[in-house]
């Protein structure tokens, strides 16, 4: 513990973000990390209480060892506070910046005040870690032998693909789209995750030696039989890609997409692409979708959501409506999820802060449309939860304008067409790929991440992709030395 009274002393902050009216001009972090030196990380680390039970380790799904990589940026030794971070994170710099952070709805501090600021020390170690060349290429001392191939470079086939190189196995990954990334290329606008920052470790992780592929649609244009023949365990690492629909009269009107069907065209605007060919290089159906000058309703109150409303305010929308079917969550204390459970509180993004009407308890009953064909509004009613089930309140049905309207209500499961179905592993009730200890129905085919899991977290991706290396480890060699998320813990400084 490197400060006793650190908690006492200092209370939570945290850098400044850019003024609303100028960020929304642009597609950069939010952001102003100047503000924000070491000597203010390091303040913010010696608010850690080292608590006798760190109840932060089990709220972060990766296990990260918190209090000791806080004791060492408060005792300004960032090597080994990145060394003890990357010994349970392939990719700070991905969770420093897009993570809801669990941590620090667990943090023992944030009974009475503030959490830690785990996230942005974190973000600060990886940073540093590079600027410093702390961060260099991992290649093995020694090879297996032993092919695998990764299909889906999102976060949880990249985090597989990292240990199982880590490991000494040749590694493949095989990527449908044209960039490597998944969600964090072709969704997470770039506001919240610059793309360099995915390209500079994709750049690491080939100096280690990971092959990477892409354009690669396994079960379109790269075979199940050349897969098979040539590997000798498979990571079936894709997303939960199937959005959830919402078949009311009208969804057929011109101006009703899928949420990310939006945000990936404006991740290839922002990377100076053409917006032509979808992830799976199929033509956009609807063409360009552009929000300038329109009424924009997004409907669904997530993440997801919340990133259409922030792109939807840097085209220049006319306005900005979010939808939810759920009630308003209470702002502060929720009695219902009391610490260190995750809270259901109110939350209002970045984006938010950059404009939107905002309403809960709403039901859409009707997309509604021109002569043309073109949607020009939506039939909406107020609800309320009364026995069990939603019932409609008399007299608040009304129809407000919208031109284009954004169904942002999660996603189902990943894509059973090609790819699985080809492969014929069991799924689950779900729809997702049924697996026992990542590994699935075919002895030598393993899943993680939201193809197995269902639709998540980038950090659950990520400790997904770590467990399932090490099972498909231990099939191939009959041990594993990766670490476990549950052997996190017994780190000790050297």
């Amino acid at each position: 513990m490197g400060k006793p009274t650190g908690f006492l002393e200092f209370t939570r902050s945290l850098p400044k973000k850019r003024d609303p009216q100028e960020r929304i001009k642009d597609y950069k972090e939010l952001y102003i990390y100047d503000s924000f030196g070491t000597e203010k990380v390091e303040e913010q680390a010696s608010r850690c209480m080292n608590c006798g039970v760190p109840f932060c380790h089990n709220g972060c799904p990766l296990g990260n060892i918190i209090p000791e990589f806080n004791d060492a940026v408060y005792n300004k030794d960032w090597e080994e506070a990145y060394t003890i971070l990357s010994s349970t994170n392939n990719f700070p710099e991905f969770t420093g910046r897009i993570c809801p952070a669990p941590c620090e709805a667990s943090c023992v501090l944030g009974i009475n005040q503030p959490p830690i600021t785990i996230e942005e020390i974190e973000k600060n170690i990886i940073e540093t870690a590079y600027k410093n060349g702390y961060v260099k290429p991992n290649v093995p001392r020694e090879r297996t032998g032993k092919k695998v191939a990764v299909v889906g470079g999102g976060p949880a086939g990249l985090a597989a693909a990292a240990q199982l190189n880590k490991a000494g196995h040749f590694v493949t990954v095989f990527e449908r789209a044209d960039e490597v990334g998944g969600l964090l290329r072709y969704g997470i606008p770039d506001f919240k995750l610059e793309k360099w920052v995915v390209e500079r470790r994709v750049e690491v992780m080939k100096q280690e030696g990971i092959e990477f592929r892409t354009n690669a649609n396994v079960g379109v244009n790269v075979s199940i039989e050349e897969l098979n023949e040539n590997f000798d365990a498979i990571v079936l690492s894709g997303g939960s890609t199937v959005g959830r629909d919402l078949p009311i009269p009208g969804r057929q009107f011109k101006g009703v997409h899928f949420a990310m069907e939006f945000l990936s065209q404006q991740n290839k605007r922002v990377s100076g692409k053409k917006v032509e060919v979808d992830h799976t290089g199929t033509p956009y159906a609807n063409g360009e979708i552009l929000a300038t000058n329109k009424n924009v309703v997004v409907i669904g109150g997530g993440d997801t959501g919340s990133d259409c409303v922030g792109t939807s305010n840097r085209h220049g929308a006319k306005s900005v409506t979010q939808i939810e079917l759920l009630s308003k969550p209470p702002e502060n204390k929720n009695e219902a999820t009391p610490w260190p459970n995750w809270p259901m509180i109110l939350r209002t993004s970045t984006s938010h802060e950059e404009g939107a009407d905002r309403k809960w308890s709403i039901l859409t009953k009707e997309f509604v449309g021109d002569a043309n064909g073109n949607l020009s509004g939506l039939k909406l009613v107020d609800i309320v939860w009364n026995g069990g089930k939603f019932e409609e309140v008399a007299g608040t049905e009304r129809v407000i304008p919208c031109e284009l309207a954004f169904l942002a209500a999660g996603f189902l499961h990943p894509q059973h067409t090609g790819m699985i179905e080809q492969f014929g592993v069991e799924l689950d009730e779900r729809g997702n790929v049924k697996a026992n200890n990542y590994q699935t129905s075919i002895e030598h085919v393993f899943a993680c991440g939201d193809m197995r899991r269902g639709q998540s977290l980038v950090v659950w991706a990520i400790s997904e992709g770590r467990e399932a290396a090490r099972a498909v480890d231990v099939y191939l060699t009959g041990s594993s030395k990766l670490e476990a998320k549950d052997s996190s813990l017994l780190y000790l400084k050297a």
